[in-house]
């Protein structure tokens, strides 16, 4: 599902934040040409490019840094963003995302944000509590998407947050896991438990979700979060140093720069909804941005893009 593509004005768009942040547009409209995708629970539609938090807004209290942040977050949503993704476990990662989303209200679309947090507690008691906790450092009554992080104590957690789904304390639930860990306990819970969403590990170096956790997903009909897109970094760094500049038929497939290029053929996999890379640098966020529009490579398009991978 996608917003009325319009390429010309979503690359105009993503080049006008070239100037600066005074440049980038504030209305609440979404930009053009802006993809989305359905949540198959809820239908309810969310951009294909969200954000991540691990390590990148864990910069505590320096003002400086804080205000870097909020401009990283400012670029995200003037670009169409949704998902901003937390957890207790990302230090002051939290805090910082409460923080940006004060100092950004009458200056970017901050009710654009689609809130992602999870529980990160080994006592299946604290869901509560610690909702709470998390709540209070974002500045919100109620959350989107809470997950369980991690598998932790999840059984516990799991029922609480499906009683608060219920009493309208959060929208959607879901589990997380990542580094490619617990696949075989993540999918008997996807095919037993009403879950809403599931995040993972998912780039294009590493594809074992792609035997049996992202059919399943398309079965059960659950959202999937693409986490560490980017392998860390690592494989954007690899092909960088290949010298391999991007094809031209993906630069006319509107893939400019290889960040975008390994973010669309991840979210144009039918059972991604979203990818969530984490940065701390505006450009940087501008080119993760420009792969969430467009449209989405097909089925040909993806193997030729994992073919030129490997061969490089």
């Amino acid at each position: 599902m996608t917003d009325h593509p319009n390429r010309r004005d979503a690359l105009a768009l993503i080049a006008a934040g070239a100037a600066g942040l005074g440049a980038l547009p504030a209305a609440s409209a979404a930009p053009q040409g802006r993809i989305t995708k359905p949540i198959p629970s809820s239908g309810a539609a969310l951009p294909v490019i969200g954000m991540g938090t691990w390590q990148t807004f864990n910069v505590g209290d320096d003002p400086a840094l804080r205000a870097s942040c909020a401009r990283v977050m400012q670029t995200f949503l003037a670009l169409g963003g949704g998902m901003v993704d937390s957890s207790p476990m990302y230090g002051s990662a939290q805090a910082v995302i409460g923080h940006s989303l004060r100092a950004l209200k009458g200056k970017a679309p901050v009710e654009r944000v689609f809130s992602a947090d999870k529980i990160w507690t080994s006592d299946g008691d604290e869901t509560r509590e610690q909702l709470g906790e998390t709540a209070q450092r974002w500045g919100l009554a109620a959350f989107d998407l809470m997950q369980v992080h991690n598998l932790r104590a999840w059984r516990p957690h799991l029922k609480t947050l499906l009683e608060l789904k219920a009493a309208g304390r959060v929208r959607h639930v879901g589990i997380s896991t990542s580094h490619g860990r617990r696949h075989g306990e993540l999918a008997e819970i996807m095919a037993r438990e009403p879950i809403d969403f599931v995040q993972l590990t998912y780039d294009i170096g590493h594809r074992a979700v792609e035997e049996r956790l992202l059919p399943l997903a398309r079965d059960k009909g659950i959202a999937v979060i693409v986490n560490r897109p980017f392998d860390g970094g690592a494989s954007v760094r690899r092909l960088k140093r290949s010298g391999a500049p991007v094809p031209p038929w993906a630069v006319e497939a509107g893939m400019r720069d290889w960040p975008s290029f390994l973010l669309k053929w991840i979210v144009a996999h039918p059972a991604v909804t979203v990818a969530i890379p984490a940065t701390s640098q505006v450009a940087h966020m501008r080119e993760n941005m420009a792969a969430g529009f467009g449209a989405l490579p097909d089925e040909a398009l993806r193997a030729r893009m994992l073919a030129h991978v490997a061969s490089l």
